[in-house]
């Protein structure tokens, strides 16, 4: 058996993808989510992906003592992977003390019982939103950090900071910042997916609901952006691509591989991808017509980004492998999973 890694978020979408990469690598997992955007089933559905039930603790990452009760429960925890957080745009405009209090306590309480409990390292869970809209495209992890576009941005760039901060101090630990782009799709086998609850604040499940007739009709936020079609553009990547980023992250980070003590990556696929195409696309591998329409811009939207993902090709070896299509394709499979299982 490899080494135990804790994963807090576990349940949620990316998480929950992670978990089974992190299994199907022979790493024994450790999974802590409140539940607050996910649902305890999950954990069945990642055992019946990878036949391993990964140990599960209903748990907030705000609450200190619980989390040093798991720490020590779960002896021997090598590394964290670390996704619990709010994460929804328009929410973080509406309610910033929630993103702050949430976002950073929960890091700030890892980061303290990492020392204590003998934790090498942490992967954390950031984002392209770290960059606003960047001055050069496609973006590298040298690209400035621009003043966020909301709180909740704004908690990605501030935990960065604890991270490289909380380092430079001394502290026994090392970090790999792993910055996404637009993950999307679900796991080929369907079991496993985005269930946000309420209405979707992002793109793809808010479009697949549209197109299994639960949302009437899809908004395209603006067509008069500088770009070939006027739709924003965006990095697409696959979720389970996305998870397999973090299995090599942990395994160059327990190998003691780092070249320095806290790294950045790009994670995205290099190519951008505009909102219309993606409904194009979308229609095209599915055969479902989409019903959708223009609308006004929205606050706060990037205009165009996506990655420069050299350095995560070279250094970690890693490479987004899979098609749009087939990316597209998996998100589907699963909203008619759902509709199977009776979930709306």
């Amino acid at each position: 058996m490899k080494e135990r890694i804790l994963v807090t978020g576990g349940t949620g979408y990316i998480g929950s993808h992670t978990v089974v990469e992190l299994q199907n690598a022979g790493y024994e997992v450790v999974i802590i989510d409140n539940l607050s955007n996910s649902s305890a089933d999950v954990v069945d559905n990642i055992e019946k992906v990878t036949g391993i039930r990964p140990a599960f603790e209903k748990l907030d990452c705000l609450d200190y003592d619980g989390l040093d009760g798991v720490f020590a429960k779960y002896a021997g925890i090598k590394a964290i992977i670390h996704f619990a957080a709010s994460k929804a745009v328009g929410e973080s405009v509406q309610k910033p003390l929630l993103y702050y209090r949430n976002n950073l306590g929960s890091l700030i309480n890892l980061l303290e019982l990492m020392p204590k409990h003998g934790v090498e390292g942490i992967v954390f869970s950031s984002s392209c939103t770290v960059y606003g809209q960047p001055d050069q495209l496609p973006v590298t992890e040298e690209a400035p950090i621009k003043k966020a576009e909301s709180p909740y941005g704004n908690t990605k760039q501030i935990n960065e900071e604890i991270i490289r901060d909380t380092v430079a101090s001394g502290a026994p630990i090392r970090a790999i910042l792993l910055r996404y782009f637009n993950p999307i799709g679900a796991h080929p086998t369907a079991l496993l997916g985005e269930l946000p609850n309420g209405v979707p604040q992002n793109l793809v499940p808010y479009l697949t609901q549209t197109a299994i007739g639960i949302r009437e009709k899809l908004s395209v936020f603006g067509d008069d952006y500088d770009t070939p079609d006027g739709s924003c553009i965006r990095d697409f990547i696959n979720v389970v691509d996305l998870a397999k980023a973090h299995v090599v992250a942990i395994g160059r980070m327990l190998a003691d591989k780092q070249d320095e003590k806290v790294e950045v990556f790009n994670i995205g696929t290099g190519n951008g991808v505009s909102v219309l195409e993606l409904i194009n696309t979308f229609e095209k591998a599915t055969g479902v017509k989409l019903n959708y329409q223009i609308v006004g811009r929205r606050a706060g939207d990037i205009e165009k980004v996506w990655a420069n993902p050299e350095r995560a090709n070279k250094v970690l070896g890693w490479k987004a492998g899979t098609s749009l299509e087939d990316t597209l394709r998996s998100a589907w499979n699963w909203q008619l999973k759902l509709r199977e299982r009776g979930i709306q």
